[in-house]
């Protein structure tokens, strides 16, 4: 069910779409980083600060899951009210 609705909101919710792609990106980079047998100072910086980007990105992604779970409603229901209104 979980997974249902982070995908509805990956098809709906053009926030959670957002921070799904920069989580991605995040994470890719982060990958690049692990892969070095040795980082430099620079890169040993951007790499915690990648880590915390990453986690704030996620805390709000679950944050937009947990409203619309808790509600039982999607942001396309919730679209179309707007719209109606």
């Amino acid at each position: 069910m979980a997974e249902d609705l982070k995908y509805r909101l990956l098809e709906t919710n053009p926030e959670y779409r957002e921070l799904a792609s920069k989580h991605h990106s995040l994470d890719d980079r982060l990958h690049e980083l692990e892969a070095k047998h040795y980082l430099s100072d620079d890169e040993q910086f951007e790499e915690v600060s990648l880590k915390k980007r990453k986690l704030h990105i996620k805390d709000r992604m679950e944050s937009i899951l947990r409203e619309h779970d808790s509600t039982g409603t999607n942001s396309s229901s919730a679209n179309t009210a707007r719209v109606s209104a």
